[in-house]
Formats: structure tokens, sequence, C-alpha cells
């Protein structure tokens, strides 16, 4: 039996990224059906990736640029100008992302969006008027405080002293300064790519709901959840902008909420921004069945994140999508309710993280086509 598959996986933090995962996805999808037609569409939802899927898929070019990691590191990231010519593409977690911060070094308390914000003004140095900031698989949790630093920003406690750096730090925050920002800011048009629609604060708030991926303790989490609840009052009171409730505020760490009040930037859904440019629509039309992954499935892939956004593409086409997951956390039952079909974990045996984070690519090919042997025997009527 001859069957139809898009195969639209995101990267896999730390261990393969999305063209390589959809290779070996493709693999195990043959293995299974070796008369399958195979498309492969890699994307992402504005975390990890998105600077490749929008560069490569629309002939642009990639640059370089000497940036302030997480950690107040110097670092070079890369950002990239698309075919157009004029759209500059940032990706937030290559200067400011968990993965650039070792695991026994993550706390975000202290780090900072400050690289972010060097990109940003590279690229408007460089005469770019129209930027693209993908927001997602940040370390941060300082409300993009740091990225409008770097642009020129001023955030002063009560004695009018200049804040460190970090969501911490935001606790003390009683004044902003927005008077020094970067001159050709005003004219730019700045899209801020999210993969979730979290609010700034509260129980599905950036501390709340991504605080413990990136190392917050409970404690912590109710710390920085008060951090940016300050930071979103003196925004309100210095600068008339409310940022606290505003889908996708709470996006990388809150620098959704930075980047709508020191960019007056416009807040998209990641995925589907990817989704239009690599016109997915069309090949998911033809197809009996998508697959779709990531890393960890658990309730905050179901704010807007690349599986529920491919899924909710493929199910106005009727077609059925299947999740490959490297493993399941919290509340991932959900996802069933968010179109996504079915969810199957990619490890076939007992594993540390160490051991499944290397072995990726062959999990991978093994569960797909597990999961396709199990999709053709759907199909297969039993006489």
């Amino acid at each position: 039996m001859s069957i139809k598959v898009v195969i639209a996986p995101q990267a896999f933090k730390e261990s393969i990224g999305a063209r390589d995962a959809a290779v070996a996805i493709q693999r195990g999808v043959l293995r299974a059906a070796p008369d399958a037609a195979t498309t492969l569409i890699p994307v992402a939802d504005g975390g990890d990736g998105t600077l490749a899927a929008l560069i490569e898929t629309t002939g642009g070019r990639f640059l370089d640029a000497p940036v302030i990691g997480p950690l107040g590191e110097d670092r070079v990231s890369r950002w990239g100008v698309m075919g157009d010519g004029r759209t500059s593409v940032i990706e937030m977690a290559l200067a400011s992302g968990l993965a650039l911060v070792p695991e026994g070094q993550r706390d975000p308390r202290i780090t900072t969006t400050y690289g972010t914000g060097q990109l940003i003004g590279a690229a408007l140095d460089a005469g770019f008027d129209r930027i693209i900031v993908g927001l997602g698989g940040s370390a941060t949790n300082d409300g993009g405080s740091g990225m409008a630093a770097a642009l020129g920003a001023r955030f002063l406690d009560s004695h009018a002293t200049e804040l460190q750096p970090g969501g911490a730090a935001l606790a003390h925050l009683a004044a902003v300064d927005a008077s020094g920002l970067h001159p050709r800011l005003a004219d730019a048009t700045i899209v801020g790519a999210t993969d979730v629609t979290n609010p700034l604060c509260g129980d599905t708030g950036a501390s709340a709901i991504f605080g413990p991926q990136k190392g917050a303790t409970p404690q912590m989490v109710a710390q920085l959840d008060q951090c940016l609840m300050n930071f979103a009052r003196v925004i309100f009171a210095d600068l008339g902008i409310n940022v606290a409730d505003s889908p996708g505020s709470g996006a990388a760490g809150g620098l959704g909420a930075g980047l709508l009040a020191f960019a007056n930037a416009d807040l998209r859904s990641g995925i589907d921004m990817v989704c239009d440019v690599l016109e997915f629509d069309q090949y998911v039309n033809a197809a009996d069945l998508v697959i779709t992954g990531e890393g960890r499935a658990d309730r905050s892939t179901a704010f807007d994140k690349a599986p529920v956004g491919i899924a909710r593409r493929a199910r106005l086409q009727g077609v059925p999508t299947l999740l490959l997951a490297g493993s399941l956390g919290a509340g991932y039952e959900i996802l069933y309710d968010h179109g996504i079909d079915a969810i199957v974990p990619i490890a076939d045996q007992p594993m540390d993280l160490d051991a499944s984070l290397a072995q990726g690519g062959e999990l991978l090919e093994r569960a797909a086509e597990r999961a396709v042997r199990l999709f053709m025997l759907g199909m297969t009527r039993i006489s």
C-alpha cells in the first residue's frame, strides 16, 4: 500500500537539528512502507531552527556578530537576511538561548537578553527596516529588559542607579528611561515570531510555565513572577503601554513584552509564519499522514508550539498528525485536544538523558518505523 507522508519536525534541542530529524524519520517511514512518497519540510516555531528555515528556504545569507551571551560572556552569534534583501532574521536562542548555558549554571534570575538586543542593533545599523525576531529556546526571564538595554533603554532603581542584568533585578525596578533608544528603531517594522501565546505573568505566564525548564525552583518561579509583575507596572506607569496580559508577551521569558514595549513589535505565531514561507499547506493537501516531532511534549506544547501549529493546519485539510516526542512531560494529554491524533515517545528502552540525546537520529528512525507500521495496520482491512 502506497501512502503519502509529510515529515515536518522541529529541532530536538541539544540532540538533532530539524533537517537531520526529518531525514531520520524518513528512513523509518521507508522501512515500514518502502513505496511511501515522503515530503520533508523541517520547521521551526520561533525557537531553535527558525533562522535556518527562513534564510535557507528563501535563498538568503547568514551574517555573524559579536554579542554578550546569557551569562554575560563574549561570544559570536549568527543572524541573517532573507532572499528579499530587506528582511533580517534574528533567532534569540542563538544569542540568549538555553543551549548556550551549561546545565549546572542555568539560573533564569541572572540570565540576560542583552545579546539579542545587540543583534537587533546590528540589523538596524546595517540598514534593515524589517526585522523578524524568533522568540523561543530562551535561557532568560528578564522581560526583554536586557534586549532593550542593549538598544539604549535604561532601567533604574529608586536611587536612579541602573539595574544589574537578569530577571531577579527587576524586583528593584522603579523607573524606565526610553529616551536613548536606537534612533532607527522607531521607523523599523519588528515582528516577533513567537512559539507560545502565554501572557507575561500568572499561572500561565513566562515564569510559571517555562521557568522550570530554565532551572527555576518553585521558589524562584514565584520570585520571578513578582519581578515581571513589577516590570509590567513600571512600563505602564512610565511608557503607558500595558504588556501584562498581551498574548505572547510571556514568550522567551517575557522578551515578547519587551519587544511590545520598546520596539512597537507585532507578535505573530512563529509556526504559522514559517509554514507560510515554506508553503506547507500545498504539500499537506495531498498527504495521508503528517509526522511532526519535538524534544519534549508537555502542557507547554499546547501554547502554539510547532507540533500544535502543524496539526492545526493538517486538520483543516482532514489529514491526521502523528507526534514523535523525545519525552513526555506533565499535561501532554491535552495535546489530543489540539489536533494531535497520536503521540509516540521515541525511546524504545530505558536510558538516561545523555544517551537519548546522543542517539536522537536512531531513536527517531525506529520510532517512525513503529508508528507507520501501526498506521498502515489501521488502513488495512483484515478479512
